[in-house]
């Protein structure tokens, strides 16, 4: 599969303190900067592409201005822009940062077994909650995207042909408040 990485960082932050794709990773560099390691070691010839803030240990990587209205107004806007072609990309945000190259390549292979022709775009189900963001998104869908009027990330990925696979790992557990850094920062090596 040829994969490319739309990482989401255009969040405030608020209840954090501060925008989530620059707070410190355990591991090392940002949050935004974890995701792209542990896409880059997946898929290292992958392209990359933020839509939102710069990373602050990746200030190079090509980058989209959000227009800070919700995650469904973002994709539609990357969508009507020029990209890398690939067959899908993962659509990431930065406070999903559990993720680890073991498990991104597990969810690689299981979606493209499940939809080898990229023809519908592959969520999670997790704990009976729809999860649009670390799905993968056919870039065959950028003209629906695009052409779409949907203000919801949920309507969004429900209105586009979509499959929703059972998914019970931890990496689809958003860390969203001071509460959850801590939590997730006990339980990190």
């Amino acid at each position: 599969m040829k994969a490319g990485l739309l990482l989401l960082s255009g969040g405030s932050g608020t209840r954090m303190g501060a925008p989530k794709h620059a707070l410190p990773h355990p591991g090392g560099g940002s949050w935004g900067g974890h995701l792209v390691g542990v896409f880059a070691a997946v898929f290292p010839d992958g392209p990359v592409q933020v839509l939102g803030d710069p990373l602050p240990d990746h200030p190079d990587l090509p980058r989209l201005e959000d227009p800070r209205e919700g995650p469904a107004v973002a994709l539609r806007t990357w969508a009507r822009l020029e990209a890398t072609a690939v067959d899908r990309w993962w659509v990431v945000a930065c406070d999903q940062v559990r993720w680890t190259p073991e498990r991104l390549a597990e969810w690689a292979r299981i979606s493209e077994a499940t939809d080898p022709e990229a023809a519908r775009w592959v969520l999670a189900l997790h704990d009976g909650h729809l999860q649009p963001l670390g799905g993968w998104l056919p870039d065959g869908f950028r003209a629906l995207l695009a052409a779409s009027t949907e203000q919801s990330l949920y309507a969004l990925a429900t209105r586009l042909p979509h499959l929703a696979l059972p998914s019970d790992g931890a990496e689809w557990v958003d860390v969203d408040t001071p509460e959850d850094r801590q939590a997730w920062e006990r339980e990190s090596p």
